[in-house]
């Protein structure tokens, strides 16, 4: 009995041109693909979200540069099988090791590789949906370029249907009509994946000529195929998107129940914490700054403590972030910031807030006035901290909660009128 692979698979493209979305880097002035003309390459790793290229990427480098070609998951691969790899890329050289998920490989795993890329006995590349920052090793990510991966536009993933539609032998014995790609568009998320075989989902299930695609055919084939928790992707980032949301809208009910079904799914609790570590600061911020510093805990306790154990680490910090006051002004803080780099550039720091650690300087009257605020009552002196062009921009706004109420009054009696607090 034959198997006929998915659509997803059976579309995955063997050269760089084939492929889909990605342009800042394999287009024409793509750095990866000067890098894969050059022939000169080094250990990577692929960071993005599911279905973006990482592994077909991976499999267009060593089919483009003629080299052996080794994968491994860190899902079911350990030491031992690195090291056979690393003595096998030994022997044949110039060859390339692909580990997908390379974020759930443990420090000594990681440690593995270290020698082996260092001495060039292969050529590393790793794929990740997590922030290599945060999952891989410092001593071999120094040792990598990273390359961020960006989920596909909605004009790359209509050119995806249409090279399905018109390209894959099983789809073409069908005559298909595209009446609707909304859901289709909506549901897959970016993930070219997730794009195709939902495409082959409702097509599969439709009889007679023509089969049309419509929005709601889409939906009810969708419904029909939600797995309860997938943490390869199908449903990683909804029921993590529904579990923060819970928690930006105190939920702490809610929220639980969205963590039990990342427990009950294997989900890696790192993962877990890390989202939440960013919900303290990004939505609950100066509302209640203690927030922050349990949901660090969290993240700090979850690696020494293990399931079933960091569950009960997990709901705590889940039901505090989700009961506390919220607040999202750091957040509006730094993006109006920005936005004012962005209009305004570099603008000159005041001369009297400038460093001044050599005698050229302090004759430019680098640091000249600058008056110590510890040297006056309340710890506080009026003077100019902005450049004068955006003098009196006000960034950072206290909402309407007890703690930034408090702040808002204090900031109110040192400013008075300046920034309108």
């Amino acid at each position: 009995m034959s198997f006929t692979p998915p659509l997803a698979e059976r579309m995955r493209p063997t050269r760089l041109n084939d492929l889909v979305g990605q342009s800042h880097l394999v287009g024409e002035e793509g750095v990866l693909k000067k890098v894969i003309q050059s022939g000169q390459l080094p250990s990577l790793i692929f960071w993005g979200p599911p279905g973006t290229g990482k592994t077909t990427l991976a499999h267009i480098i060593a089919e483009s540069l003629d080299r052996p070609f080794y994968q491994l998951s860190a899902i079911s691969a350990g030491v031992k099988e690195v090291r056979e790899v690393i003595q096998l890329a030994g022997r044949q050289g110039n060859a390339i090791l692909f580990i997908d998920e390379i974020h759930r490989f443990s420090k000594s795993q990681q440690d593995s590789l270290l020698g082996a890329v260092e001495k060039g006995i292969l050529t590393l590349i790793g794929a990740t949906t997590e922030n290599p920052s945060f999952e891989v090793i410092s001593a071999l990510l120094s040792r990598c370029q990273v390359y961020v991966l960006e989920p596909l536009d909605k004009e790359d993933l209509l050119s995806l249907l249409e090279k399905a539609t018109n390209e894959d032998p099983e789809i073409r014995q069908k005559k298909i009509e595209l009446r609707e790609t909304d859901a289709l568009l909506r549901l897959s998320g970016g993930d070219a994946r997730k794009l195709l075989n939902l495409f082959e989902l409702v097509v599969s299930q439709e009889e007679g000529s023509p089969i049309e695609v419509t929005n709601e055919k889409v939906r009810q084939s969708a419904q029909q195929n939600v797995a309860t928790y997938d943490k390869q992707g199908e449903q990683h980032y909804d029921v993590i998107s529904a579990f923060i949301k819970s928690m930006r809208g105190s939920d702490p009910n809610a929220a639980v129940y969205w963590l039990a079904r990342m427990i009950a799914g294997g989900e890696d609790p790192k993962f877990i914490a890390r989202r939440m570590l960013i919900l303290a600061a990004e939505d609950i911020g100066n509302a209640n700054p203690t927030a922050l510093v349990i949901a660090n805990n969290c993240f700090q306790a979850i690696h020494v403590i293990g399931y079933p154990e960091c569950e009960l680490i997990l709901s705590q910090t889940a039901t505090y972030l989700a009961a506390s006051p919220k607040s999202n002004t750091a957040l509006k803080a730094i993006k109006a910031a920005k936005a004012m780099v962005n209009k305004k550039g570099d603008l000159p720091v005041p001369l009297h807030l400038r460093n001044a650690p050599t005698k050229l300087m302090r004759s430019l009257d680098y640091g000249k006035d600058y008056q110590y605020s510890h040297d006056f009552p309340r710890n506080f002196v009026d003077q100019e901290y902005l450049p004068d062009a955006i003098s009196g921009t006000k960034f950072y706004d206290p909402m309407d909660n007890p703690r930034e109420k408090e702040m808002r009054n204090r900031l109110r009696s040192l400013w008075g009128g300046k920034y309108e607090y």
